[in-house]
């Protein structure tokens, strides 16, 4: 005989209450026992899917008739983080190798035609090779590439035609502001930047008595800089600074024969104008700074003839520590000077017209020019915007498209512009967060000169699109007439079972495209696609590296908010998991990021795709399907402010609204046991996590990685924040986890890599936080992984995480 009980409300709290006082001492029990541990590995089940062979990456050539296949390691290791490593001006740079810590570097090179069947190993590569910065020559018959040795950085080339590879310098190059090489116009030769003869030795402050205090001193104007990290701290840091960053140029030609072209200074920046007669160096000059990185230095942009002769400064920008408020403000003077892709030696900028502050009315914000070589003439006049400039796509005809935005309304819009009678026609205005607005991207050749352009064939040209829907993705190729501006539709992806992503067009009049096909089981592949004929020809056949988790079941689901805003996560279920009994309730793991939006249509918009493929990794909860665990990956965590409402105003409860109704999505499904959930999230997913676990009672435990939680340390914005802690204490105060930290009771595991390089979420956010959790009694741990960033890179400190993250899971949810 069975019988059955009702209980009240009383007596479900207390079973609730009892509930979490278990989860508390198992979860208090297991970490008492695990201080001064070694790195340790996940169960099986994860390891399996994190200790994997990396496939390799693909590069191909604008031609298409060439394929380079790149080989990097699955993850870096302990010791390749353990280098030398000085952080200054923003750069955190190797001072031995002369080339940044935190480069991923790959190992080996295939390369193959297109049309062919199998790859050829690259010839003659370097011992243990350290391979970045690859590049194809302007005529697509070479590959460049750096190798970094023990000693420093040296250049070589691949012939693809005898897949052969051949040094050209020694490991002399300066790689600590970048690739240290351009290519010569006539793809047989390089200009280098090579470390000075006469370098001085770098000198250790912490050896040295100091001769007097640091002092910086302020104006009195008014600026907003963010909390960067990584900046110059001493004169000795600035001699440092100076030592690393200096370069003299060098041509070399493919012998190995250098030839020096200028004296040694602080190049920034090189490029050669498109017909390769001039040349236009960016310097960094004094005086460097204490509050802005490098970027914000003083500039002198100076060009070049061919013999090294000056022809003109033709930029001088000052020391820029003082910025207006706002994600549309910008510095005054020449901005985003670069060459035109479709004249020989033309230069184009823009300048602020409203003192570079978007708090001004004014009728229009910036006016572009262009400046003609050699330069003695003034500046012309080519394009007002009435948003901020935000850049210039010219044609191989006689049109070009100009585009602006701004931030506060999240306008986006482009005009065509002909280029013989100067008239101008809007052909995109739209929220740039409208995805399925989007009208897509044009499709680019290379010209004469070598540079992209947008491809036109008469007055008709190309565009490519994502296709997001309200219906599904649905990838698109359109033509459009310059003239009309009609479109007509050339494409829609509409495969079943799997997504297309279009890469690029091959040849339009042939029909000729590459894509990228994959599905929730089928690792992503290359293929030739005729849209004519819809024939298919595969480029690559990579197997799926997660076999163990290919029939996870997996899913999109669409749910509402209390608003009525509609949200989207991608569900994953166990692979033998009963859906139809549905008999086993499973815990829930939720993986999330806040995201900002202006208005609830687009914040409602999806564009998570069900047959992207499942590709696990440590920055999500993916692996868990392998034990037992629901998961909805990529949670949508919309935050609205419409109108002159701000989104932050309403933070709170809008996150908490987001993740009741999705675990309430969920559990209405019959997956679930609501009792056993978990949320988590990563830097800004963090401070998520953290307020979650604040102010709702809605989830058992939470992981919070790389966060930042308390927003008076990042008192000049944060994330999508524009306004300072002084404009709105009140939302920096309620927003920070740190300052209601006496109310956060439910079991946290938080995890920071030690060496965080990220503006805002120092390590010591997390330290504090733990602090202040720790004295409050709330149930946390802290981990604190050896040499990482922001993102996390070590095999070590990853296997180490996931074991983290699972014996916590599995105390809190489990037990």
């Amino acid at each position: 005989m069975v019988k059955y009980f009702s209980l009240n409300s009383y007596e479900i709290k207390k079973i609730m209450k009892i509930k979490l006082t278990i989860c508390l001492l198992a979860f208090l029990n297991f970490y008492e026992a695990q201080e001064n541990i070694t790195y340790q590995k996940p169960s099986a089940e994860i390891l399996k899917l994190a200790d994997y062979d990396r496939p390799p990456s693909v590069l191909t050539n604008s031609k298409k008739d060439w394929v380079v296949f790149v080989y990097r390691p699955t993850y870096k290791t302990l010791d390749d983080l353990n280098q030398q490593e000085m952080k200054l001006g923003g750069l955190r740079i190797n001072p031995v190798t002369n080339i940044s810590s935190s480069t991923s570097y790959s190992y080996n090179l295939k390369v193959r035609r297109m049309n062919d069947k199998s790859e050829v190993q690259v010839k003659d590569l370097p011992t243990n090779p350290k391979i970045t910065n690859t590049s194809f020559s302007p005529d697509e018959k070479k590959l460049a590439f750096t190798n970094t040795t023990d000693q420093g950085v040296e250049l070589w080339i691949v012939d693809l035609e005898t897949a052969t590879a051949k040094k050209i310098t020694k490991d002399n190059l300066n790689a600590n502001l970048g690739n240290p090489y351009s290519w010569m116009k006539d793809s047989q030769s390089f200009l280098l930047k090579v470390l000075p003869d006469n370098r001085p030795k770098l000198t250790d402050s912490s050896k040295d008595l100091p001769t007097g205090p640091i002092v910086s001193t302020a104006d009195g104007k008014v600026s907003q800089n963010r909390t960067y990290q990584d900046l110059l701290k001493n004169p000795q840091d600035e001699k440092n600074f100076e030592i690393l960053t200096a370069s003299e140029l060098y041509h070399v030609d493919l012998n190995g024969n250098l030839k020096k072209i200028k004296d040694q200074d602080l190049y920034a920046g090189i490029s050669y104008s498109p017909d390769g007669n001039y040349l236009m160096l960016i310097t960094l000059k004094k005086p460097f700074s204490y509050i802005v990185p490098l970027s914000r230095f003083p500039m002198t942009t100076t060009i070049y003839d061919n013999k090294g002769n000056v022809v003109k400064v033709v930029n001088e920008v000052p020391l820029n520590e003082i910025m207006p408020k706002g994600f549309s403000s910008v510095r005054t003077g020449k901005r985003d000077m670069s060459w035109r892709a479709d004249q020989p030696s033309t230069l184009v900028f823009a300048e602020a017209l409203d003192g570079g502050d978007q708090s001004k009315t004014v009728d229009f914000r910036d006016e572009i020019f262009t400046w003609e070589a050699p330069f003695s003439a003034a500046p012309k006049s080519f394009f007002k915007t009435k948003q901020r400039y935000e850049g210039t796509s010219w044609t191989n005809t006689h049109y070009a498209i100009v585009s602006e935005g701004w931030y506060d309304t999240r306008n986006t819009k482009s005009y065509l512009v002909d280029l013989n009678d100067g008239k101008s026609q809007v052909i995109e205005d739209r929220n740039y967060q409208d995805v399925y607005s989007d009208p897509g991207s044009f499709h680019t050749t290379k010209n004469d000169y070598g540079r992209y352009v947008v491809d036109m064939k008469g007055d008709k040209t190309y565009l490519i699109g994502a296709g997001f829907t309200k219906d599904g993705q649905h990838p698109f190729i359109d033509e459009m007439d310059m003239k009309s501006l009609k479109k007509k539709r050339l494409y829609t992806s509409n495969l079943k079972g799997a997504k297309e992503e279009i890469i690029d067009i091959i040849n339009p009049s042939k029909g000729e495209v590459l894509t990228i096909q994959q599905s929730a089981s089928q690792y992503p592949n290359y293929f030739k696609k005729n849209i004519k004929s819809n024939k298919t020809e595969a480029v690559t056949n990579f197997a799926n590296p997660f076999e163990s988790i290919k029939d996870v079941y997996k899913e999109v689901i669409t749910y509402k908010r209390n608003d009525g805003v509609t949200l989207t996560g991608t569900l994953y279920l166990p692979a033998n998991y009963d859906r139809k009994s549905k008999k086993e309730k499973l815990p829930l793991l939720i993986w999330a990021y806040p995201t900002e939006y202006k208005d609830k249509n687009t914040a409602g918009q999806n564009t998570q795709n069900p047959n992207d493929f499942t590709f696990p990794y440590y920055g999500s909860f993916v692996y868990w399907t392998a034990k037992g665990y629901a998961v909805l990956d990529d949670a949508a965590f919309p935050i609205i402010g419409e109108g002159k409402t701000e989104p932050n105003d309403t933070f709170i409860p809008q996150l908490v609204a987001n993740g009741k109704a999705a675990i309430d999505a969920v559990d209405q499904l019959g997956y679930i046991d609501r009792n056993k959930v978990a949320v988590g999230g990563h830097s800004y997913g963090a401070f998520m996590t953290a307020n979650l676990l604040t102010h709702s009672k809605d989830y058992a435990c939470g992981i919070a990685r790389s966060g930042a939680y308390n927003r008076t340390l990042t008192p000049f914005g944060f994330q999508s924040e524009q306004r300072n802690y002084w404009d709105v204490p009140e939302i920096y105060n309620t927003m920070s986890p740190f300052m209601n930290a006496d109310k956060m009771k439910t079991p946290m595991l938080l995890i920071h890599g030690d060496a965080d390089n990220n503006p805002g979420t120092f390590t010591l956010q997390t330290e504090r936080y733990f602090q202040a959790l720790k004295n409050l009694g709330a149930p946390v741990k802290m981990v604190l992984l050896p040499k990482e960033s922001h993102g996390y890179a070590a095999k070590e400190n990853i296997l180490h995480l996931l074991w983290e993250q699972d014996q916590f899971l599995e105390k809190c949810l489990k037990k």
